[in-house]
């Protein structure tokens, strides 16, 4: 198994400039938003790999496992690359809370408009 991205895929991705491309995992079958977080070349590849949601977390500077501590894990069915090359959509089946906080998804605190 080869240890770098695809020169192929690498090519078509349009990073920020710290060489980061925005990732927003959904939950498959019903398409729930789950989370949105960041993917260097590195948390590309081995996602497209292993099939584990792998990020770069900007914070830590490093890259992580999705679940590695916390046990919540993202097993990734398909990976898509948007039309401008600079968003993937993961789409996963989560275990457990996708955020950080503990809810079940990143979108479920602050609702800032709604339908009555």
């Amino acid at each position: 198994m080869s240890n770098s991205l695809d020169p192929a895929v690498a090519q078509r991705l349009k990073r920020t400039p710290d060489g980061l491309v925005c990732a927003v995992a959904q939950q498959r079958g019903t398409g729930e938003v789950l989370m949105v977080a960041w993917m260097d070349d590195e948390a590309l590849h081995r996602t497209l790999t292993t099939r584990r949601a792998t990020y770069y977390s900007r914070s830590r500077q490093q890259l992580w496992v999705k679940g590695e501590t916390s046990g919540h894990t993202q097993y990734v069915h398909e990976v898509r690359l948007d039309c401008d090359g600079d968003t993937l959509l993961l789409t996963v089946d989560q275990q457990g809370a996708a955020c950080h906080t503990g809810d079940r998804t990143c979108f479920d605190a602050t609702v800032l408009l709604a339908d009555a």
